[in-house]
């Protein structure tokens, strides 16, 4: 008797050539829309995560942050692990203006001039602001900060409690930020992040001084 190799023999064909490969099964009927769902459904929740926890896109309303940031402008922002310091700017919680009348439509964008435990002068007849009784060198204002006329804008001491930071916006002479009295220093739970990389318009892309 003839011995095998345990395998099956494979049926010759009568035309003398080799016999053809068994064609793959068929996939089962929505595994690839069902394989899609789930590669799309991982990538919103990746979305999610990252701009839950990383990162956001914020757009800028107002004119406060001229000419450093413009009104409409799109800007990338960093969360993750972000400890404030002076001259960053910062994102915060449109709720951070805890009054009807200041509130925003919008995240408002800020730079952060002082921190816990910091005090805070401004000297409208220089135009000067002082962090613990240090002159600030601010290349980055718009123009020359003049006393503001309304009555809530009057103060020129502040003591920054710990865990606040103290905000102005770069265009001074437009900007409702910590020098007025229902604002003051503001709690960092506020901060949304830092601002890192302004994205649009292309002709200002690029890291944020």
């Amino acid at each position: 008797m003839e011995e095998t190799d345990g395998q099956l023999p494979m049926e010759e064909r009568t035309d003398g050539q080799p016999p053809e490969p068994e064609e793959d099964a068929p996939s089962l009927p929505g595994k690839e829309l069902y394989e899609w769902l789930q590669l799309m459904l991982g990538c919103v929740l990746a979305a999610v995560i990252l701009f839950s926890l990383l990162a956001r896109i914020i757009v800028v309303d107002g004119s406060s942050m001229d000419n450093t940031l413009q009104h409409g402008e799109l800007m990338l922002t960093w969360s993750l692990g972000y400890r404030p310091s002076r001259g960053d700017i910062v994102v915060l919680n449109k709720t951070a203006a805890l009054t009807d009348s200041l509130l925003h439509s919008q995240a408002i964008v800020k730079r952060v001039v002082a921190v816990g435990g910091q005090s805070v002068d401004i000297d409208y007849a220089s135009g000067t602001v002082y962090v613990d009784g240090a002159p600030l060198d601010e290349p980055y204002i718009l123009e020359t900060m003049y006393r503001p006329s309304g009555p809530y804008m009057q103060q020129t001491h502040w003591d920054v409690p710990e865990d606040s930071i103290f905000v102005l916006g770069d265009n001074r002479n437009a900007s409702t930020d910590s020098r007025h009295d229902l604002v003051g220093p503001i709690h960092q739970d506020y901060i949304l992040g830092k601002v890192v990389l302004a994205l649009w318009p292309m002709d200002r892309f690029g890291p944020i001084p």
